[in-house]
């Protein structure tokens, strides 16, 4: 079995010949006063971070667009959680069902998104 940690420096090595890409980092510590700072993506309060859980590679895919804008290249936003190699997705775990939910908003608004346990998903991820 591949770690996740693994996968998830494999993916962002192979992510970086598609487009820009950055680690992710979401929880929560105190500052010196005692009060919390909350960092990451979807995680301004606790009751949003459980029930969306952003993706640990945050990137932009270099997209060229066709027909009205020809010649044109965006960059789409992209999401990707990545898990260790043997990882199946478990419809009944609430913290991948938050990780899906985050999936969900970023793929429609126009976005990437997906679960990563082989770096060569990312291909079928961003449609290349």
């Amino acid at each position: 079995m591949t770690s996740e940690t693994a996968i998830q420096n494999h993916t962002r090595r192979d992510f970086a010949f598609i487009g820009p890409n950055w680690r992710n980092n979401v929880g929560a510590l105190l500052d010196a006063r005692g009060v919390p700072v909350r960092y990451g993506l979807a995680n301004e309060t606790k009751a949003e971070n459980k029930r969306t859980k952003s993706s640990d590679i945050i990137g932009i895919t270099p997209t060229l667009v066709t027909a009205d804008m020809v010649g044109s290249i965006v960059g789409i936003f992209t999401a990707l959680e990545t898990k260790h190699s043997a990882w199946v997705f478990k419809p009944d775990d609430p913290h991948t069902i938050a990780q899906l939910n985050f999936h969900n908003i970023v793929r429609n608004a126009g976005g990437y998104a997906g679960f990563v346990n082989d770096p060569a998903q990312i291909n079928s991820i961003v449609r290349r």
